[in-house]
C-alpha cells in the first residue's frame, strides 16, 4: 500500500480514525442506563462534568451534567447517556417519529430478538412498528425505549 491510501483519499488533509461514541440527553438516567444495561451493553464509567472547559465545548454558560457511558460487549461501541442539570434544555419530543429530523435511532445487532424484546418490555420499551422479517436476511424493529429513545434491534438470519 503507498502512503496516499494509508492518509486516506485526500492526501494531507487529516481524516478520521473510528467513530468513538454517540451522545443522547436523558431526563432519567437511572432509567436509561438499566434499559441499556438489559440490552447488553456494558457500564464502561459514570461521572460528572462541569466547568469552564465543558462549558466551552459545549457552547453553554453554568454546565452541570451527569454521564453515563455504555460501552458494546465487543468494545467497539460507545453511547453516551446525559443528564443535563443545568442548565435546563429546551425539551424534545419523545413522541417524535421515525422520519423527524435529526438522529433518529442508534441500532444494534442482536441474537434472540424474541427474548430481546421481551427484557426491553419489562424496562417500559414498546414497539413503534412491528417485528418483521426483510427476506432471508434480517428480522428487524424499531423500539422506543426511555425519553422517547428509538433503537433498531437487528437479528441476522442464519
Amino acid at each position: 500500500m503507498d502512503e496516499t491510501n494509508r492518509r486516506g483519499p485526500y492526501p494531507g488533509r487529516a481524516t478520521i480514525q473510528r467513530m468513538d461514541h454517540v451522545s443522547v440527553v436523558v431526563d432519567d438516567l437511572a432509567a436509561a442506563t438499566a434499559f441499556f444495561v438489559e440490552l447488553g451493553l456494558e457500564l464502561e464509567g459514570e461521572a460528572t462534568v462541569e466547568g469552564r472547559v465543558v462549558d466551552r465545548v459545549n457552547g453553554l454558560e453554568g454546565v452541570r451534567s451527569d454521564i453515563a457511558m455504555m460501552r458494546t460487549p465487543d468494545g467497539h461501541g460507545r453511547l453516551e447517556l446525559a443528564k443535563y442539570h443545568t442548565p435546563s434544555g429546551p425539551g424534545g419530543d419523545p413522541r417524535a417519529p421515525a422520519n423527524a429530523l435529526g438522529i433518529r435511532h442508534v441500532a444494534f445487532a442482536v441474537e434472540g430478538i424474541d427474548d430481546v424484546l421481551d427484557r426491553l418490555r419489562a424496562h417500559g420499551a414498546e414497539l413503534v412498528g412491528e417485528l418483521a422479517r426483510y427476506e432471508d436476511s434480517y428480522r428487524l424493529c424499531y423500539v422506543r425505549g426511555p425519553e422517547g429513545i428509538i433503537i433498531e434491534l437487528a437479528e441476522q438470519i442464519k
